[in-house]
């Protein structure tokens, strides 16, 4: 009997972490999480909505912070995938922008309750604040670094400094994300918006503008977020005022070769 215990104590980590139970576990915590907001949620809230008992839970998570943890890892990584783009020229900043971007809102959109849970919490929360850097950290630092990757070969001259940049670009993203939540239809336009702001960020030409128009598949052309005319040069927003927009993480990790798809034209222009 005794090794028979010893053998249920010690299964190897492996095992709980690929188990269907722990998975199930994951989905159920989640969805309490953010129907209930994370200080109102009991162990006993996520065994009731997994079905199952107290004691298979502690099999998989020590406690009710541990689940969460775990969850708001699966989102810091569904951020930085987001971020991963294979077949595009890293020194194209309109090909990039556009990907990345849409990429990027949707994994927003996606995690948007979630990330809601995790803010209201990280306000009063030394440990969810951790949490709340580490998603979006690594993903602003990527961005940072690709930015700096476009200033040193010319083909972007950014507004202000590479991580000011990334972080008005997430910032800006993690504004829009709720609207588009409320209403899909408008992700397209959204996209174009915000490809439009962020090459005036990066300092791009303005013909870059109309180049990632098309790809993100607006016919007439992003509109001016605040109604007015479009504002003509580059690099005219206020990179400061942008990442006051929240803290937030950054564009372009490209994983294709150098080389492939369109190669981007002298002085950064699309």
């Amino acid at each position: 009997m005794a090794g028979e215990r010893k053998a249920w104590t010690t299964r190897v980590k492996r095992d709980r972490e690929d188990s269907a139970t722990r998975a199930h576990l994951l989905r159920a915590a989640r969805t309490v999480f953010e129907r209930r907001g994370y200080a109102r949620t009991t162990i006993a809230d996520i065994t009731a909505a997994a079905g199952v008992g107290r004691a298979t839970f502690y099999v998989y998570f020590a406690s009710k912070e541990a689940v969460f943890g775990v969850l708001a890892g699966e989102v810091r990584d569904g951020f930085l995938a987001a971020q991963e783009l294979d077949g595009l020229d890293a020194d194209d900043p309109c090909a990039v922008a556009g990907a990345t971007i849409a990429a990027y809102l949707d994994a927003y959109v996606e995690h948007l309750a979630f990330l809601t849970v995790l803010e209201h919490q990280a306000l009063t929360d030394p440990a969810m604040y951790a949490l709340w850097e580490e998603i979006h950290a690594r993903p602003r630092e990527r961005g940072a670094r690709y930015v700096a990757h476009l200033a040193r070969r010319g083909v972007a001259h950014p507004a202000a400094s590479p991580e000011a940049v990334a972080t008005a670009a997430g910032g800006m993203i993690a504004a829009f994300a709720p609207g588009v939540a409320q209403d899909p239809g408008t992700r397209a336009g959204t996209v174009a918006q915000l490809t439009d702001m962020y090459l005036r960020l990066l300092g791009v030409a303005p013909a870059a503008r109309g180049a990632a128009a098309d790809r993100t598949g607006s016919v007439d052309g992003p509109a001016p977020v605040d109604g007015s005319a479009p504002v003509d040069g580059s690099a005219s927003v206020d990179a400061a005022a942008a990442a006051d927009a929240g803290a937030a993480t950054g564009v372009g990790r490209v994983s294709g070769p150098r080389g492939a798809g369109r190669r981007a034209r002298p002085g950064g222009r699309c």
